[in-house]
């Protein structure tokens, strides 16, 4: 007969016989078209079940101190997880907030201790710092925010907040190591931390803060002074008086700001000075 076996590309076809005419047109056998009209068999897809991802692990170095405590419950309240490193570990404070954050017990002059507590971190704030002797007061303000900077840029955490302070002219020198420990750590963080680093320079921090179990309202003598001072900037170009007329702040818009510093990708990294602080602790949102 004038029909021939077709191939398929240079394979023989099993299933499907493929058969031409003398015109060279091609056409399936009846037996070909019974089964491709079958449904093909398709086996569904197992669901795997992904949990959603966690909320960033904020730590807060110095967490039971009075700015410390702040930048926890602002975080807390902003939904993140929160961890906080102190020489003395949980602190004895009778309320709902300190129940939720993670304390751990540590010393920053001890770097080979702070690695396995920065694990699993995303952003470290510090509010560590100190008051005492010359020495003293460099080794707490300084020494030990180096040794914590150190290993966060080891551990590969993205972004760190230092809590500084403002320059108030010749109480510098009255305050050397204080002053010089800080503006060490802020040399150091800017170094290791070119696009994730971000220093606060408040002043006169106000609110209410708590020694032992009394409680100071410091908010009572600086709420009024940074109503008056905040509009009076160019004061403080003055020599000599003119840094003593920079205008207090109120703890929680440090707080705000800190943690708006640690979690916002797009927040500018650099020194934020006083004015800075109420800036951006009046915005009321942030991309995250």
């Amino acid at each position: 007969m004038p029909w021939e076996r077709g191939k398929h590309v240079g394979e023989e076809i099993s299933a499907a016989t493929l058969l031409k005419n003398n015109n060279g047109k091609a056409f399936l056998s009846e037996d070909a078209s019974k089964r491709v009209e079958e449904p093909f068999k398709v086996e569904e897809a197992e669901t795997v079940k992904v949990p959603p991802p966690s909320p960033d692990k904020l730590l807060v170095l110095g967490g039971n101190g009075f700015v410390g405590s702040h930048v926890c419950k602002e975080a807390l309240d902003k939904g993140f997880t929160v961890a906080s490193l102190n020489r003395s570990g949980k602190p004895s404070i009778s309320e709902s907030w300190a129940d939720k954050v993670i304390w751990n017990k540590g010393n920053l002059l001890e770097p080979d201790s702070l690695k396995d507590i920065m694990e699993g971190v995303s952003a470290v704030v510090s509010c560590v710092g100190g008051f005492g002797s010359n020495s003293y007061m460099y080794k707490i303000n300084g020494t030990a925010n180096i040794n914590a900077i150190r290993v966060a840029a080891e551990k590969g955490i993205k972004r760190f907040v230092y809590v500084s302070a403002a320059d108030f002219g010749f109480v510098n020198y009255l305050l050397q190591g204080y002053y010089e420990g800080k503006r060490a750590t802020e040399a150091e963080l800017l170094s290791k931390f070119t696009y994730g680093g971000v220093i606060l320079r408040p002043g006169f921090i106000h609110g209410t803060r708590r020694v032992g179990s009394v409680k100071i309202p410091l908010g009572l003598v600086g709420s009024p002074m940074q109503m008056v001072l905040q509009s009076a900037k160019p004061l403080t170009r003055l020599p000599l008086v003119g840094p003593l007329l920079t205008p207090p702040v109120s703890v929680a818009s440090v707080a705000k700001v800190a943690v708006r510093a640690a979690t916002d990708p797009v927040f500018p990294p650099g020194i934020v000075d006083v004015y800075g602080i109420m800036r951006y602790s009046d915005q009321k949102l942030w991309a995250l």
